[in-house]
């Protein structure tokens, strides 16, 4: 069942890429004129765009190498570059069909329409690719936001707690050594008493993360607590188990359904993401089922990737959930569709007396762009006071 499902879902995936890059090439290659040699240009040029993001990603599996890299780099950008081809497009045809009524286009549109034709596929490839080279700076800029939250309860000794967290790094081909060494420094200038890494801390396939020993890199990271991270949908998707057995090889404390009491002063606890049922046909663990054996006079603090059924949360006493996965949309529009499908695409929110922060991420799920938001690192500034 699990294997008909997947293909069933790659068949329905694949259908509709194929359909949004017809639907620019015909509109591309209308618009240069008939027996012009740029169309063949075009046809092969279009080609390879198009198919490059599937032939990297088939070719990391079976020949992880530099020309895999340069397929998955180029196919990454195009997936970019199709959404807003797709988006121009899209108004250019309603304006055609509101001319078709009314009237709208100036003389000079209609005076010469070919060349209008010509001028706006020029125009077209232009502004996406200033689009994407702004959004691909963007991507590569994270900020730091700094929150600092009073927790009610009395967490032993400590007066406070110096959280760092990064969601979704997405490790692999698009982000590596470099980018990594980069949100390192940037954590450790932060000097945290504890690291927390909310899922999908690598892509999809570990051969890029192993080939760089992207481990190593985590090892620098210095947080006297220790790091600790939760299972991310990607995981699932590039092999969990092997993904997990990297990271606590490479110092991350993975807790898949597990909670784990820090210095008799709080709790840490980690939810295996949503997609185990689907992967691996198992059922994570309730909520209410995590909590049993929690000292909830304690501070809890919860790793949860996907951010579903928040209220839950305030209902079983959480005083924090870190979660990631929306990106917020990453590329704008898309904002819209992640806001229409979670209480929270982004940001804070406080229900009854829990903090909740939903991250739009570190790094990148396919375009090394974003466009509408901005990665980020997380700086959790804890204060503990049972008095309040």
């Amino acid at each position: 069942m699990k294997t008909i499902n997947f293909v069933i879902f790659f068949t329905i995936v694949l259908a509709v890429y194929g359909l949004i890059n017809y639907y620019i090439f015909i509109r591309g290659w209308q618009s240069i004129p008939s027996g012009a040699v740029t169309r063949t240009y075009y046809l092969i040029l279009f080609l390879f765009f198009s198919l490059a993001f599937i032939a990297g990603r088939i070719l990391e599996r079976f020949y992880l190498s530099l020309v895999s890299d340069i397929f998955v780099w180029i196919g990454s950008f195009w997936l970019a570059a199709m959404l807003y081809f797709f988006l121009i497009i899209i108004i250019l045809d309603l304006s055609r069909l509101v001319n078709h009524f009314v009237t709208v286009y100036p003389s000079f549109v209609t005076f010469d329409y070919a060349r209008a034709k010509q001028t706006t596929l020029l125009f077209s490839i232009a502004l996406v690719a200033v689009i994407i080279l702004l959004g691909h700076i963007n991507a590569l800029s994270p900020r730091i936001r700094t929150f600092d939250l009073t927790l009610p309860k009395n967490a032993g000794a400590k007066a406070g707690l110096n959280i760092v967290a990064a969601s979704d790094i997405h490790l692999g081909t698009i982000i590596g050594r470099s980018r990594l060494d980069r949100l390192v420094k940037s954590i450790n200038e932060l000097k945290p008493d504890i690291v927390l890494l909310p899922g999908d801390i690598v892509d999809e396939d570990l051969g890029p993360v192993i080939r760089e020993n992207l481990g190593e890199a985590l090892r620098n990271i210095e947080a006297p607590l220790g790091v600790y991270a939760c299972t991310g949908n990607h995981e699932y998707i590039g092999g969990v188990e092997p993904a997990c057995r990297y990271l606590v090889e490479h110092g991350i404390r993975v807790l898949r359904d597990s909670a784990v009491c820090i210095e008799n002063s709080f709790y840490i606890l980690g939810r295996e993401d949503r997609e185990i049922s689907g992967f691996a046909r198992k059922k994570r663990k309730t909520l209410e089922e995590l909590m049993l054996g929690v000292n909830q006079n304690l501070p809890v603090i919860l790793l949860d990737h996907q951010p579903f059924q928040l209220a839950r949360a305030a209902a079983n006493g959480i005083d924090l959930q870190i979660s990631g996965h929306t990106h917020h949309g990453q590329l704008w529009p898309l904002n819209f569709i992640t806001n229409a499908i979670y209480e929270l695409s982004w940001g804070y929110k406080k229900i009854e007396n829990t903090h909740f922060y939903i991250s739009c991420g570190f790094g990148s799920w396919g375009p090394p762009v974003r466009v509408g938001n901005r990665p980020e690192i997380m700086n959790f500034r804890l204060i503990f006071d049972s008095h309040k």
